[in-house]
């Protein structure tokens, strides 16, 4: 039966060749996703929200639940079984592994994640687990694209495009959200995009929001009806707003990558079970608005308009009925919302960080206008500003923060509302937030791991082509090898026939000890009577620097600059040599890249 199947795909896939063009069957292959991720999009937030009404519908409004110590736990054990003995692979990071799988240049993403992280996010935050489901179906949504490009054999460039054509797909599904899906692969995940990447991007975007609309209905994902429009005057409390979005940001990027760092440190899953179950249980007990997505937290800020309604936030916990402690018990989930968010996925748990960008920035700008209000802050502004405008306001400036994604920022934001009347505000805090966190940190959340190895593809194209770049693809191996022991007689005859005036001198492990550069023993290489007098390791010399076969390209660039060679020895972690590194040839397959990446 394979067989067959086989044999009919490899009959469609020459069908298909000699009848429909390759840039048609793109089309046809983005609309394919699009409407194969909205699918997706749409069963994930089904499975959340069932198992999180199963688990939470009798729950006391009016006091503490005892059960927030256990379903969080339970949650990331359950993910942590399913991850270790089903998918038996590293499912976390979703965005980060789409970055490193373009940067890699193969965009080739493994065929579970189609619906691993659908269902390992699905219980991680049904149960409480304080994190996002976008960052998982993004992950599920470039996986659908890359595997679907993959059994019709499309080359690299066009398994890129379809990569992105699912993640734009997967954030328009989720969201209902199409020009935030477009803009956010166009801002996070690609490098260049044509008219030729462009449509299928479209395609994917709004066929993946279309199927959502039938599905699920036409209403935007948080209903917003502004009651008081933008006024000028504004203008330094939304500036203001922005700078403080930029420091929340900061504040949830450096945390959360500090907790992973001690998470890392433990190797057994039962550890960070223990330790991350119980950060995230005690968490959820004290603040219940940090279970989950925090969406419903979201809707109150956005759509309450006095204090009745507002104080709803702090409903089944111990903070119910202290109306009073309404900034303070915000300011708190701002404060622990990085620890419950790292100790889900660093105990086990399978999210993002989408939401949890989204909840803080819309706690950020109720928090900062409702202080305004309370107190008396003439210079900022001078009359009351609304709460739920400046939450909103806030969703987009943190989100542009942590993201280092202004445009996406405003767009999802737009899009998630319906606040379109708010768009000047929304860039102001999305540019002020997004300039206030590169004076401290110059990568994203989802990046950083990246560039600290070096492997992150960015909108600079010479840095890009530089990652694209593998050491492998470019080292020379056309090399004669001489030995430290032999005497000038028998170099001469190596000389006689190579093609190259550089010779690299190794031992008999294979070690690099040297180079005998031919200019250097032209003046000797006729005088016969040396000939068994002088030997290699008399004239050989230490080249300028040495290449580690694992080193980025970036690294290579950096020694080539340093010493002003035009041929560098590569060696691995043991000194053994590999090859030789020519700087015209990185600059010819440089060209040759430039080239092929830019074609439509």
């Amino acid at each position: 039966m394979d067989e067959n199947k086989k044999t009919l795909l490899q009959r469609f896939i020459l069908w298909r060749e000699k009848n429909i063009k390759e840039k048609q069957f793109v089309l046809i292959l983005s609309f394919a996703v699009g409407v194969l991720t909205a699918l997706a999009a749409c069963l994930l937030k089904f499975l959340i929200e069932y198992v999180k009404e199963f688990l939470t519908e009798n729950f006391d409004t009016t006091g503490a639940n005892w059960l927030y110590l256990v379903y969080p736990v339970i949650g990331i054990f359950l993910t942590g079984l399913f991850i270790r003995y089903v998918v038996k692979d590293d499912i976390s990071h979703g965005v980060t592994k789409i970055l490193y799988a373009i940067s890699r240049r193969q965009s080739r993403i493994k065929r579970h994640n189609i619906w691993s992280s659908l269902f390992a996010s699905s219980i991680t935050i049904g149960f409480g687990g304080s994190v996002g489901a976008e960052a998982p179906i993004v992950l599920t949504g470039s996986a659908i694209g890359s595997n679907l490009g993959s059994v019709f054999k499309m080359e690299h460039r066009t398994l890129m495009l379809l990569v992105g054509c699912g993640a734009a797909g997967a954030v328009s599904g989720i969201f209902k959200a199409p020009i935030a899906g477009l803009v956010f692969t166009l801002e996070v995940l690609m490098i260049d995009m044509t008219m030729g990447s462009l449509v299928p991007l479209l395609i994917s975007c709004v066929t993946a929001a279309t199927v959502s609309y039938i599905l699920t209905g036409t209403q935007a994902m948080f209903e917003f009806h502004m009651d008081e429009p933008f006024l000028m005057e504004r203008i330094p409390a939304v500036m203001i707003l922005g700078i403080l979005c930029g420091l929340v940001s900061l504040y949830f990027t450096r945390t959360m990558n500090w907790i992973e760092g001690i998470f890392r440190k433990y190797s057994n899953p039962y550890v960070k079970l223990l330790i991350g179950g119980s950060m995230l249980s005690v968490l959820i007990f004290l603040f219940p608005s940090l279970y989950g997505e925090g969406y419903d937290t979201i809707h109150l800020l956005l759509n309450g308009t006095n204090d009745a309604a507002w104080d709803k936030v702090m409903d089944n916990s111990i903070f119910y009925g202290y109306g009073g402690l309404l900034l303070v018990y915000l300011s708190l989930v701002v404060l622990f919302k990085v620890f419950a968010t790292s100790a889900t996925n660093g105990g086990g748990g399978c999210g993002g960080t989408f939401a949890p960008s989204l909840f803080l920035g819309c706690i950020t700008g109720f928090v900062f206008a409702h202080f305004c209000n309370g107190y008396d802050m003439a210079p900022i502004v001078s009359d009351d500003i609304p709460e739920k405008n400046f939450a909103l306001l806030g969703m987009a400036g943190v989100m542009s923060g942590v993201m280092h994604a202004p445009l996406t920022g405003v767009f999802l934001i737009a899009e998630l509302t319906g606040g379109y009347d708010l768009f000047l505000p929304l860039m102001m805090v999305s540019v002020s937030a997004y300039l206030t966190i590169m004076i401290f940190e110059p990568h994203s959340i989802y990046s950083m791991r990246l560039a600290k190895k070096g492997e992150l593809i960015t909108h600079h194209k010479d840095k890009a082509m530089l990652t694209l770049m593998n050491i492998e693809s470019v080292v020379e191996t056309d090399f004669e090898k001489v030995a430290p022991d032999m005497d000038l007689g028998a170099m001469v005859r190596v000389i006689s026939k190579a093609r190259r005036n550089l010779f690299p001198v190794v031992d008999a492990r294979g070690v690099l000890l040297g180079v005998v550069i031919l200019d250097d023993i032209r003046n000797i290489m006729f005088r016969q009577e040396l000939y068994h007098r002088f030997y290699v390791a008399r004239f050989m010399t230490s080249p300028p620097a040495r290449i580690n076969i694992e080193d980025s390209m970036e690294e290579v660039m950096r020694k080539f600059d340093d010493t002003k060679a035009w041929n560098l020895p590569v060696v691995d972690k043991e000194g053994k040599y590999k090859g030789f590194l020519s700087k015209s040839r990185i600059f010819n397959t440089y060209r040759q890249m430039l080239v092929d990446f830019s074609e439509d």
